[in-house]
């Protein structure tokens, strides 16, 4: 796609994916903008005006077909296709995450936990064994590897991820309190600060 689609775009389709999802489980087969915007507190033209850069999807006076839409959408997050995870930190975030993702969930598929703490290797968790950092190289040789989550301690994060991406992984979710910079520039980083929302909930709670 060549257009450029911006970020508040981007950020609101997985909302839309969700949406449509428990459409679906309800049984419900088609939904106007209008319907959409009132179960998700977005205006009808906001939805139109989102769905429109990807070329629209809707049918004047019929709405949109809700498993239509729910598959494009799926295509639009490249999530049609299952990608494989691993997560390289299983401390508190990292053991949260790892059976949080367990069973495949939305199209990720967790395949590896990896840890440097020698006591936490070959514990078991939601059917797969942590595996040392020594591991690291040879399983993603041998494992397509689409997505690594890093959830290690912020000293350590940026040697951790410049590892990674030198192991052939280009697309890091980071849970480290640190935004990463790294030598690798075509690598795509999803930095998660969790105390960053917990301050965000703070100030709209204090000045609602």
């Amino acid at each position: 796609m060549d257009k450029k689609i911006s970020k508040a775009v981007i950020s609101r389709m997985p909302r839309y994916y969700r949406y449509l999802g428990a459409l679906m489980q309800n049984g419900i087969e088609r939904i106007s903008s209008k319907d959409l915007s009132e179960r998700m507190n977005i205006t009808a033209s906001q939805i139109r005006q989102d769905l429109n850069n990807f070329g629209g999807f809707g049918q004047q006076g019929y709405g949109y077909n809700v498993a239509m839409l729910h598959d494009e959408i799926g295509k639009i997050l490249g999530i049609d296709n299952t990608q494989n995870v691993i997560i390289v930190g299983v401390g508190n975030i990292g053991h949260a995450l790892a059976r949080f993702l367990v069973p495949d969930i939305n199209g990720f598929h967790l395949c590896g936990l990896f840890d440097a703490n020698p006591a936490l290797k070959g514990m078991e968790i939601s059917g797969i064994k942590v595996q040392s950092m020594d591991e690291f190289a040879a399983f993603t040789k041998e494992n397509q590897v689409d997505i690594a989550i890093l959830t290690v301690p912020h000293d350590d994060a940026k040697d951790v991820a410049e590892e990674i991406v030198a192991n052939g992984i280009n697309a890091i979710w980071n849970f480290a309190l640190i935004d990463l910079n790294l030598s690798k520039k075509d690598v795509v980083i999803e930095n998660v600060h969790l105390v960053e929302s917990l301050m965000r909930l703070s100030y709209n709670r204090n000045n609602q």
